[in-house]
């Protein structure tokens, strides 16, 4: 049995911010990161690849990125949102997690199509207030496109979006994309600090 579940949920849940945040790290070190010859979605060729989705569908790693996450909100975030697929499993641990906390922030999310039947939307969740504050939630940033298609329904829909925020930082032109969009870029961890403590585990 790995490390990613040998952590109790009940640690997780009471940790301090700095062990969760070391956790988390492990989570991606282990279940995660998987070196090879690899197409990215954005056709860049890589001899490393990050499956977030195998932590953030993970019991221990949803509720470890629920907890970090909401941490790294600002004050007056009304929803956190994001693009599916990636971004699903992370905007509902998110706020989950609120919940619990008692500062409750509805998750949104945001289809790459409109839906072809009903109400024709893009972006699935509860309807905010014209000029609602939301931060966009994503998974691995490699140029910030994804994330970008996500900034830009919501903008569309009425929202206030400045803000976007990654488990993973691939330091592969995302952050300087967002920056020329004058939006503000946070990542947990870069693609560095993992190769880092794998080579420290190993």
């Amino acid at each position: 049995m790995d490390k990613a579940q040998t952590a109790s949920t009940e640690n997780l849940a009471n940790a301090d911010l700095k062990t969760l945040r070391l956790q988390l790290l492990d989570y991606f070190c282990t279940l995660a990161y998987k070196e090879g010859d690899f197409v990215l979605s954005s056709g860049q060729r890589s001899s490393y690849y990050i499956n977030g989705k195998l932590v953030t569908l993970h019991p221990q790693g949803a509720l470890a990125v629920g907890r970090l996450l909401l941490s790294l909100l600002p004050d007056g975030v009304e929803a956190v949102a994001g693009l599916t697929l990636g971004a699903d499993p992370i905007v509902t641990a998110v706020s989950v997690v609120s919940a619990l906390e008692n500062r409750p922030i509805p998750a949104l999310i945001v289809r790459k199509e409109a839906k072809g039947h009903g109400t024709m939307a893009y972006i699935e969740g509860p309807t905010l207030a014209p000029g609602a504050k939301v931060v966009v939630l994503e998974d691995v940033v490699t140029t910030g496109a994804s994330a970008m298609k996500a900034v830009e329904r919501l903008r569309e829909a009425g929202y206030s979006v400045d803000r976007v925020i990654s488990l993973i930082d691939r330091q592969q032109g995302g952050a300087e994309f967002y920056r020329q969009q004058k939006l503000n870029f946070e990542a947990v961890f870069t693609i560095p600090e993992i190769q880092e403590r794998l080579t420290i585990n190993n």
